[in-house]
């Protein structure tokens, strides 16, 4: 046999038996035969390093050094899930569904394990990247550290897409984690706090061989792809698995939210038998096409939810009562506590969002109250226990001016919170508006963090985001913690933002209701900022999915005299204020504004291709058919009613085909 195929051969005995033990718990040999096999394999490559494989299983001990984690694009977006914790929060779900799928709708039961988000790329059946949930669009490349986790197949087996996603949860098992602590103890260090942010952040280790030392696992549940050879979620699972992922058994296939309850009912219970932490269910959709017809808001797929088992709830003691100011100026109450444990971390604050709250709850400093994390996540007040209030007591009384300028606090008719107007002159507010201009899903600005920016407004350097564009190397090099190096890098991500699309520079200016979706669709519409500024309440309602409120909301922002001068400054330094000429050339009006629905499926392109042509040549998509709709793009395994519906008012109702001879599309 020649040094090659033992290299080989070792590899893929070595593989076949790290997934008996770390995927099935079927352990087929000793650890002590292992790790002959392993060092054999390891010397082998060492002396033979032409045949290197950064997939081989010599790579799960680590010993990479990672200093900076480099920012990835996500290939498919990773969402966040919308949550319910009551029945009828599922009922009401459901019904949305039945008015957008035709027929009987399944779902696919699936336990929520609290771990840390990943998403794992393969092409040709091996492992090429790991990247980290970041803000759902950029995550961080830890594919060095994701390598020494042994349930993760570096080499798939069985009959594979060419290249797609997994997604997961990276979670340390409770039995990993209390064996991690129980050795800190011994050597007198501060055990970790809980599994879930221990597991967090071992992803961010530098040295991978440490990682390499933790008893990490992961547990898979979704497949992202262009084309899947299933057609529902559970058998994605079933089909994952076949390919060498650990996927969790205890999904289920429900025919009805009855089936899905007794799912929740019979998990609130046994979980705490599990191995893992666990806080809730996902539900979805089963048939994939029905996901796809259903699609996402701005933040979550509509084919999904998750639902939350209840929170752990603590008493402690209101300490104090504080007010934040936000970068629209809205205030915050935010409750100072007693210092206490919930949920595996110490809770000080928690919000009390409003003044209606404060006043329901009858919240008073000194009370004993109750605490829980609203979603497992940020702490809430959910009630006060009056038997242990004292005599002397008096009701809170809300502040009437800002915290930070003390101007006089507004509250419009019909809205919860308290308002400080003074725009331009509250320093909180204007540190908010750059820190929020500079974000990832803004302008991006790298070298420039949430604090560097409060530092150069409290030094008097910056005044608004358009001041930004002005720093120079001197100015910035007194600042604390700043070497000339990082000063230089700071400029260069400054400049660089000079680039990002107009969409992402709009939802940077912080207009009150304007988030990214809303962003684009303006941009998309009127082409450039001075065409917006002119824009009316009239020509704003008249856009798709632009209510009343966002175009007050815009013309407000333009009417300001302030706001239309930081514009001023931002063309100046030539930020991009205008959909780019490129984008414009792939952009035509053919469709002239028409209302269009997608279903069913399609041969030539994707249901996303589809709309996205859609928009890009002056229509509009809508995921339901109404009187307001012009044409029903009608694929294969298309509902009988959405046809019916169709038919009874008259739309006209085309093939992909036909509508891609109507845009005269070529490009297959």
């Amino acid at each position: 046999m020649s040094i090659k195929s033992k290299i080989n051969e070792l590899r893929e005995t070595l593989r076949q038996h790290n997934y008996n033990y770390y995927v099935l718990d079927n352990a087929t040999i000793s650890d002590y035969e292992f790790d002959i096999k392993l060092k054999e394999l390891q010397k082998l490559e060492e002396l033979h390093p032409e045949f290197y494989d950064a997939n081989s299983p010599s790579v799960r001990v680590g010993g990479e050094v990672t200093k900076h984690f480099a920012t990835i694009t996500h290939t498919h977006r990773m969402y966040s899930l919308d949550n319910s914790y009551s029945k009828k929060d599922l009922l009401d779900w459901e019904q949305r569904l039945k008015k957008q799928i035709d027929g009987k709708i399944s779902f696919t039961c699936e336990l929520k394990y609290d771990g840390a988000s990943i998403s794992l790329k393969y092409k040709n059946g091996s492992l090429i990247s790991a990247v980290t949930r970041g803000d759902g669009f950029k995550g961080d490349d830890v594919t060095a550290n994701i390598k020494t986790i042994k349930s993760i197949p570096l080499q798939l087996k069985g009959d594979y897409p060419e290249t797609f996603d997994i997604r997961g949860e990276i979670v340390l098992p409770f039995d990993g984690f209390n064996a991690m602590n129980k050795a800190r103890i011994a050597q007198g260090e501060v055990p970790y706090k809980n599994p879930r942010n221990t597991a967090s952040g071992s992803l961010k280790l530098q040295d991978s061989a440490q990682v390499a030392q933790r008893p990490l696992e992961c547990l898979l549940y979704g497949l992202v792809a262009d084309k899947l050879p299933v057609d529902t979620q559970y058998e994605s699972l079933k089909y994952a698995q076949s390919l060498g992922f650990k996927v969790p058994d205890a999904a289920k296939l429900a025919h009805s939210i009855d089936d899905v309850l007794e799912f929740i009912n019979y998990w609130d219970v046994e979980r705490h038998k599990l191995p893992y932490e666990t806080d809730g269910v996902v539900i979805k959709v089963n048939s994939l096409q029905h996901q796809d017809e259903l699609g996402f808001t701005s933040k979550a797929p509509r084919w999904a939810m998750a639902y939350k088992f209840k929170a752990e709830q603590v008493a402690t003691v209101l300490k104090t009562i504080s007010y934040q100011v936000g970068r629209t100026g809205a205030i915050t109450p935010v409750a100072n506590l007693k210092p206490v444990e919930l949920a595996g971390t110490v809770v000080k604050r928690a919000s009390l969002h409003n003044a209606d709250q404060i006043k329901k709850l009858d919240i008073r400093l000194n009370d004993t109250v109750y605490v829980e994390k609203g979603g497992e996540i940020i702490p809430k007040i959910i009630a006060v226990n009056l038997n242990e209030r004292t005599l002397n007591s008096v009701p809170t009384k809300y502040i009437t001016h800002c915290p930070e300028c003390q101007t006089e606090l507004v509250r419009k008719e019909g809205e919860a919170q308290h308002y400080c107007p003074n725009y331009s002159g509250c320093k909180p507010q204007v540190i908010g508006r750059i820190q929020h201009f500079i974000s990832r899903k803004a302008l991006d600005i790298d070298g420039l963090g949430a604090e560097t920016v409060a530092l150069l407004v409290n030094e008097g350097l910056i005044y608004n985001y358009a001041d930004l564009y002005n720093l120079t190397v001197n100015q910035i090099l007194p600042l604390e913690r700043m070497a000339k190096k990082s000063a230089e890098n700071l400029l260069k991500g400054i400049e660089a933002s000079k680039l990002i699309p107009f969409e992402r520079v709009l939802f940077g200016l912080g207009i009150r209701y304007v988030g990214e979706t809303v962003a684009k669709k303006l941009a998309n519409h009127f082409k450039s900022i001075d065409n917006l500024s002119q824009a009316t309440i009239d020509s704003l309602v008249a856009v798709d999915e632009i209510g009343e409120r966002i175009a007050e909301s815009v013309v407000e922002f333009f009417n300001d005299i302030h706001n239309s001068t930081i514009i001023n400054h931002l063309k100046h330094h030539g930020v991009q204020l205008e959909v780019s000429a490129e984008k414009i050339a792939n952009q035509t009006s053919i469709l002239n504004g028409d209302s269009f629905v997608v279903s069913g499926v399609f041969e030539k392109i994707s249901r996303s291709k589809l709309k996205t042509l859609i928009e890009n040549n002056g229509g509009r998509v809508s995921s339901s058919i109404s009187s307001k709709t012009n044409y029903l793009i009608a694929g294969a395994k298309m509902g009988p009613s959405k046809l019916a519906k169709a038919e009874q008012l008259k739309i006209s109702i085309i093939t992909e085909n036909q509508f891609l001879d109507k845009i005269e599309y070529s490009d297959i």
